[in-house]
């Protein structure tokens, strides 16, 4: 190798060197990929498989929950375990991939009549990539004003009170709708988690969540829904509630008239 050629290769090296280098530079600035931020809303009287059921899908996706209450103050769920929320509604992000409501009449109703967790609501709402409920958590969506020219669904028996809030009302356990994602009762929750899982990270994302979780229900009865449980049952749950549903329908009827 003469003068020439070994100057030539040392430039090339010393040239192959600093690509390596800068390279490597370049991947440390990269930053890591953004964990979607998810917010839900936590509040008193809220049924407690509402929340955890969606939360552990979120947990397993790995994104950045943040469960958010009026306050940091725990609050009380359906089964009598408190909730510690981890931010306020001044604490909260202004701007979440996921808002996220669950249900729990009562607890609704009480909200649906607050005019700060509504205002919250409609700020946040209004920013979120995606809008989701699961139960009667629809109804406090329909309240801020969030469903209105939207389909949506909720608990089976609250969920003809949707349009007195705007929204158009179909009866099928999860339903999506550009970017709102409503579900049914309580156990509906795992439905709604995959159904978002999948939006947000993608089908076999999804599939993992669903065989990690081993949700591959055979319930021993097929009573589920009103329409397969038969009237007989249906009347039973319908008189024993008929106080908090009478207070839903005001309260939505309230609502829909300042939306």
């Amino acid at each position: 190798m003469d003068r020439r050629e070994f100057n030539t290769a040392l430039g090339a090296a010393a040239l192959a060197g600093l690509l390596a280098t800068d390279a490597r530079a370049q991947q440390q600035q990269q930053p890591a990929a953004r964990k979607p931020v998810v917010g839900m809303l936590v509040h008193s009287d809220m049924i407690l498989l509402d929340l955890t059921g969606p939360l552990t899908a979120f947990n397993i996706l790995q994104t950045d929950v943040h469960l958010i209450g009026k306050s940091k103050q725990p609050v009380t769920t359906d089964v009598g375990l408190p909730v510690m929320p981890t931010d306020s509604f001044e604490t909260a992000p202004e701007v979440l991939d996921v808002l996220f409501v669950p249900g729990g009449l009562k607890g609704t109703v009480d909200a649906m009549k607050d005019a700060a967790t509504v205002a919250f609501m409609k700020s946040r709402g209004e920013r979120a990539r995606f809008v989701t409920s699961v139960c009667t958590g629809s109804l406090l969506l329909g309240a801020a004003g969030l469903l209105k020219g939207y389909s949506a669904t909720s608990h089976w028996y609250v969920r003809d009170l949707l349009p007195l809030m705007g929204a158009s009302l179909k009866k099928e356990r999860v339903v999506e709708d550009r970017n709102r994602i409503t579900a049914g009762g309580v156990t509906a929750g795992l439905d709604f988690a995959l159904t978002i899982g999948a939006r947000l990270a993608g089908d076999d994302a999804a599939k993992r969540v669903q065989l990690l979780l081993e949700y591959d229900p055979k319930p021993p009865f097929d009573a589920g829904s009103p329409e397969h449980a038969g009237p007989a049952i249906a009347d039973v749950i319908l008189q024993r509630r008929s106080a908090a549903i009478a207070e839903a329908a005001a309260a939505a009827k309230d609502a829909g008239a300042k939306i």
